[in-house]
């Protein structure tokens, strides 16, 4: 009989690093995470994520695993994306507390014990608000309108969904389901989980190391991802309510049309191919292609939840 494989022993605070070619300033940043959590008196663990990167981080994580029993780290085969080297990271987690931030230490570790104070406050997940940005121009008007929208289309008001410094109960990072680029609305997933949720200002830096990654497919991307929030989240619908609801409003007005149609041929009168009849079987028609469209998506979106969107080459 086969040994079940151990549970990993638990801490009191894990912290998720994703990390895209940012080998420099890791050794600095476990450095800063360890005395920010030390000086709590709490037990620990960073789980560093290296999304594909191409500079030697995953090597770095190597040396500073081999360093710290704390640090641990997780290497996908390619680039996944920040949203998969999270949910990596939560499933590895083994804390009744995650926090998460970014890798360039642009956040600042000092504020862990702040997000902690307020999750024991009763809170389910706090959001970092950066409210002193660091970034370019263009970043920063683009996230306040992703911000503003996001707001007003999931009905949480938070000032910066996107900022990647956050804590969460553990409840939370198992509960919520993170595929695409849906790091982006992580607070409005768990807001429209029922979870609560709330924001604190934290310090921000500029980048000392490296380039940002930031660029203009991620604007396009987040804009589609926040309409799957809206419908299949905020609307609590799944694809197929949603082509459904469409198909079924075709199949009405159309139905309607070729049922005149028909009375009028059963009451004797002469039945001619006139546009309006036509107009209605084209609708029946759309009808049915909604709906097969949603009975299609349906089964797609329900396989991709049930698979992990990403793959670990390397773990330490």
């Amino acid at each position: 009989m086969n040994e079940s494989t151990p549970a990993p022993a638990r801490c009191d605070i894990a912290v998720v690093v994703p990390a895209w070619n940012e080998a420099e300033s890791l050794p600095e940043l476990v450095a800063r995470i360890d005395e920010a959590i030390t000086a709590m008196g709490r037990t620990w663990e960073v789980w560093i994520v290296d999304d594909g990167s191409s500079d030697g981080t995953f090597a770095v994580v190597e040396r500073l695993a081999a360093a710290r029993a704390e640090v641990k780290g997780l290497s996908f085969g390619r680039n996944f994306g920040k949203a998969a080297a999270l949910a990596a990271g939560f499933e590895a987690a083994a804390a009744d507390i995650v926090v998460t931030m970014d890798a360039d230490l642009q956040d600042d570790p000092a504020e862990i014990p702040n997000l902690v104070a307020k999750l024991e406050e009763g809170w389910d997940l706090v959001s970092g608000w950066k409210q002193d940005r660091k970034d370019g121009f263009v970043k920063n008007k683009t996230s306040r309108v992703f911000n503003w929208f996001t707001s007003r289309m999931c009905g949480l008001r938070l000032h910066d969904f996107n900022c990647g410094l956050k804590g969460y109960r553990g409840e939370v990072t198992r509960r919520v389901r993170l595929y695409g680029e849906m790091h982006r609305y992580v607070p409005a997933l768990a807001h429209l989980d029922g979870f609560r949720v709330t924001e604190i200002p934290v310090r921000h830096f500029a980048r000392k190391y490296g380039t940002t990654k930031y660029g203009m497919a991620r604007f396009v991307n987040g804009f589609l991802d926040l309409l799957t929030v809206y419908f299949l989240h905020a609307r609590r619908t799944s694809p197929l309510h949603m082509f459904g609801r469409i198909g079924l409003g075709f199949l009405a007005v159309g139905g309607g049309i070729s049922l005149f149609f028909l009375v009028q041929w059963l009451a004797g009168q002469g039945l001619r191919v006139r546009p309006v009849l036509v107009l209605g079987l084209v609708f029946i028609i759309v009808a049915f292609q909604m709906i097969s469209l949603g009975l299609i998506a349906e089964r797609v979106v329900a396989g991709r939840r049930r698979e992990a969107a990403y793959r670990i080459a390397r773990r330490v």
